[in-house]
């Protein structure tokens, strides 16, 4: 079974329950376990957050206004992409999250999504595509309920 969608999704807060909820529905649909699901939704929601909060530059244009999530179920895994065309992530050695002393501080309100999606997914990626943005790309290995309707081939 090989499923995929694509969104193109304005920079507003309202974007991220609608692509999550997109995923959460297909997943349902094709009978991945509900523990999957959520992790990879919850994972979606940070790198949407992500790219709503940072993925424009100075004077946004009609362009950088927006940002794109693509997901593919094809066999026993689960590929997502969140893409904008904001200044994209600072250079590293190593994701985000690959130093203790880049995490955010305890009380932060904010600073994690990216450790987060580090946690939930089987493999992730940052990268920059240059005076483009940045992409969050994560993956999973999926589950199946004992019922599920579509089985993977």
């Amino acid at each position: 079974m090989s499923i995929w969608w694509s969104l193109h999704l304005r920079r507003e807060a309202a974007s991220v329950p609608l692509a999550r909820r997109l995923l959460l529905g297909t997943m349902e649909t094709a009978g991945v376990d509900p523990d999957v699901s959520y992790d990879l939704s919850v994972a979606l929601s940070e790198a949407c957050a992500n790219a709503v909060e940072h993925g424009g530059g100075q004077g946004a244009s009609e362009a950088s206004a927006a940002f794109r999530v693509t997901a593919y179920l094809d066999g026993e895994t689960c590929r997502i992409e969140v893409a904008d065309s904001g200044p994209g992530f600072p250079a590293r050695h190593g994701g985000p999250c690959a130093h203790a002393m880049q995490q955010p501080p305890a009380m932060a309100e904010s600073g994690r999504g990216l450790c987060l999606i580090e946690e939930l997914a089987d493999h992730v990626h940052f990268r920059n595509r240059p005076g483009r943005g940045a992409v969050v790309s994560f993956d999973k290995i999926l589950k199946w309920r004992e019922d599920a309707p579509l089985v993977a081939s």
